[in-house]
């Protein structure tokens, strides 16, 4: 009998903190407001360089394993 009483509160529980973290992301996403173009446009440019930085890091590394045994 005590187990199904610690599960109900366990639910209880869970519920509640499922609650909780569901209001804090709707505050969240009240306070949150679309950008203007000019920072729409920076953060492009940011992610962009990122991707391009680890594509090159990928590649310097994938012609490192592939080409340099054969010069060795």
């Amino acid at each position: 009998m005590n187990s199904l009483a610690g599960n109900i509160l366990k639910s209880a529980k869970t519920d509640r903190n499922i609650v909780q973290i569901l209001r804090s992301y709707l505050r969240v996403l009240k306070l949150a407001k679309k950008p203007s173009n000019e920072e729409f446009i920076m953060i492009s440019k940011v992610a962009g360089l990122g991707i391009l930085a680890i594509g090159i890091v990928g590649f310097i590394i994938y012609v490192l394993l592939t080409e340099a045994p054969k010069w060795v």
